[in-house]
C-alpha cells in the first residue's frame, strides 16, 4: 500500500488537505468543465454539480480513502472502492478519464494550497491518487468482462405505470430483442440515458424493481421536486421521464451495477434472518430482494420495515406486501406521517417494539436522516456494524462516515 515516506507526509499534511478539501474539490471541477464541457453536458450530473453535492461526495471519498490507509496499512479499502467502482461501470467511465482527472485535481490542489504543496506532498499525494485510481481501473475492467462492456443499450418502453402521484414504474425490453438480457442481482441498478430538450445527454442510475429472471427490465423513477428557494433545482431526467417518455420510446440502459446485494448466505433457503428497512423511493431494491427471496424459497425471518408521507404515496405497495405474504416467516411494518391504515403505524419509522432475530443481516435504503437513524436503532440493539448495508441515491454523502 503507501509506502512509508508517503504516509508519513499524507499524515502530516493531512489535516490541511482535508481543511481545503471542498475549495479544491470546486476549483477541481471548475477547471475540468472548462477544459471539457463536454463532460458536464453528457456524463456528469448537472442537478449535483449544481447543488454541490458531488463536490462533497468527492471530498468525502478522498478524504476517507487517504484516512483508512493510514488507519489500516495492511488493508485495501474495498468496501469504499466497489461502491464508486459500480457507479463508475454504470456510467462507462475508463481508465483514460483518471489522468484526465489528475491533471485538474492536482492543479486544484496547487491552487489552494500554493507553497504548502511541497514536492514531498505533491508526490505523496499522487501516491494516495494513483493507489486510488489504479485500484478502481482493476475493478472497473472486471466489471467491464462480465457485462461484456461499458457501452449503453437501447431498450424499448413496453409499459408504463403510474404507481404514486410522484412515481412512475417503466418496464423495457431490449430493442435488438434477439439479444440475451443479463441477469441481475436483487438491490442492483441501471443507468439510463436520455437526451434533453436542449441535446444534453444525462444518465442517472435507478434500482431495479422487478423480480431477478425477468426477460424484462424494469425500473421506478421518482420525480424529483427543487427546494423552493432554488438552491436545488428540479430533478431534469427524473422530470423529462415522466414528462416526455411514454410507451414505444426508446431508452439508453447500461448492464445492472451495484454492490447492495444479498449476501450468498440468503441464497440457502435456511439462511440468515434478514431485516429489509426503506423509505420513500429506497423501496425500490428491497421489493426486488423481496422477489428473490420468495423465488428461492427463503425461509429464514424476515422483517420489512418501510416509512412513507402516506399509503398513497408508498411506491409498488401491493407488490411490496404480496412478496412478503410469499414467506413463510415475514413480519412487515408500515410507517406512515399520515392517513395510517389499520395495521400500519403513524409517525416515523421506529424499531422500539420490533423484534430483530440474532444473526440478522439488514439492508437499508432510502434519504440519509432515515438511514442513520435506523442504522443507530439497529447498532443499539446488537447488530454489528458489519452486518449494516446501505444504498444511497445520488452522491453517496455518507461514505465517508460508514465505509470503516
Amino acid at each position: 500500500m503507501l509506502s512509508e515516506p508517503a504516509a508519513a507526509t499524507v499524515r502530516a499534511s493531512l489535516p490541511a488537505v482535508g481543511a481545503a478539501i471542498g475549495e479544491i474539490t470546486e476549483r477541481f471541477y471548475a477547471r475540468l468543465f472548462a477544459a471539457h464541457p463536454g463532460l458536464l453536458r453528457n456524463l456528469f450530473n448537472r442537478g449535483n454539480q449544481a447543488a454541490g453535492t458531488q463536490r462533497q461526495a468527492l471530498a468525502g471519498s478522498i478524504a476517507a480513502f487517504a484516512t483508512q490507509l493510514l488507519d489500516h496499512p495492511d488493508r485495501r479499502p474495498d468496501a469504499l472502492l466497489s461502491r464508486i467502482a459500480h457507479k463508475h461501470a454504470s456510467l462507462g467511465v475508463t481508465p483514460e478519464q483518471y489522468e484526465v482527472v489528475h491533471e485538474h485535481l492536482f492543479a486544484a490542489i496547487a491552487e489552494v494550497l500554493g507553497e504548502a504543496v511541497t514536492p514531498e506532498v505533491s508526490a505523496a499525494w499522487d501516491e494516495v491518487y494513483w493507489l486510488m485510481a489504479n485500484a478502481l481501473a482493476a475493478i472497473e475492467k472486471r466489471l467491464y468482462e462480465e457485462s461484456g462492456g461499458p457501452a449503453l443499450r437501447p431498450w424499448e418502453v413496453t409499459e408504463r405505470v403510474v404507481e404514486t402521484a410522484d412515481v412512475v414504474t417503466f418496464r423495457v425490453r431490449p430493442v435488438d430483442g434477439g439479444a440475451a438480457v443479463r441477469g441481475f442481482r436483487a438491490g442492483q441498478y441501471v443507468s439510463v440515458g436520455v437526451t434533453l430538450p436542449d441535446g444534453a445527454r444525462q444518465i442517472r442510475q435507478y434500482s431495479l424493481s422487478g423480480a431477478p429472471g425477468e426477460s424484462v427490465r424494469q425500473f421506478s423513477v421518482k420525480r424529483v421536486h427543487g427546494d423552493p428557494d432554488g438552491r436545488t433545482p428540479d430533478g431534469e431526467v427524473s422530470h423529462h421521464l415522466h414528462t416526455r417518455v411514454r410507451e414505444g420510446d426508446v431508452l439508453e440502459l447500461s448492464e445492472p451495477y451495484g454492490d447492495l446485494v444479498l449476501g450468498e448466505s440468503t441464497g440457502d433457503p435456511a439462511g440468515r434472518p434478514l431485516l429489509l428497512a426503506s423509505a420513500g423511493i429506497g423501496v425500490t431494491p428491497m421489493v426486488a430482494m423481496l422477489a428473490a427471496l420468495a423465488a428461492d424459497g427463503h425461509r429464514a425471518p424476515v422483517t420489512v420495515v418501510h416509512g412513507d408521507r402516506s399509503p398513497a404515496d408508498h411506491a409498488l405497495r401491493a407488490d411490496h406486501t404480496s412478496y412478503a405474504a410469499k414467506l413463510p416467516d415475514a413480519s412487515v411494518h408500515f410507517f406512515y406521517e399520515r392517513d395510517a391504515e389499520p395495521g400500519s403505524r403513524t409517525g416515523l419509522v421506529d424499531l422500539a417494539g420490533i423484534e430483530v432475530a440474532n444473526g440478522t443481516r439488514a439492508y437499508l435504503c432510502g434519504p440519509l436522516p432515515f438511514m442513520r437513524a435506523v442504522r443507530a436503532q439497529l447498532l443499539a440493539q446488537g447488530v454489528p456494524a458489519a452486518d449494516i448495508h446501505y444504498e444511497v441515491f445520488g452522491p453517496d454523502l455518507w461514505l465517508a462516515a460508514t465505509a470503516a
